[in-house]
């Protein structure tokens, strides 16, 4: 179970990272001269919890969750706009719950024993 949960993190990670990498480079850029900004802004912080959840370490899936939660929130705010951005808001709200649920269900799936009992 935790090697299907660590799949989806990752895949909902990956998948957010490739989404701003196209939506902002290719699919809706911004306006002249604020590409990179932009990239740096929506997807370094993608880059962040990168090692640490391909390496499967729980705190980094229990803090990676709260980082997904910024996106479900652009991504709410893109589903407000017409056209095209209706689309990947849609595409980036399906990705971000997805990392976030994982994320959630792993750091549960992979909690100690010792936790569990109660104390007498």
């Amino acid at each position: 179970m935790t090697r299907l949960l660590h799949g989806m993190m990752l895949l909902g990670l990956l998948g957010l990272l490739s989404l701003q990498t196209a939506w902002l480079t290719w699919l809706a850029p911004p306006p002249e001269g604020l590409t990179a900004p932009m990239l740096l802004l929506l997807g370094g912080p993608l880059l962040l919890p990168l090692r640490g959840l391909l390496a499967a370490r729980r705190y980094t899936a229990a803090w990676c969750s709260l980082l997904a939660l910024l996106y479900f929130a652009h991504g709410v705010a893109a589903m407000g706009t017409p056209g095209t951005l209706r689309m990947l808001g849609g595409i980036e709200v399906l990705l971000s719950l997805l990392l976030f649920a994982s994320c959630l269900l792993y750091v549960r799936a992979t909690r100690s024993r010792v936790q569990d009992r109660p104390s007498t």
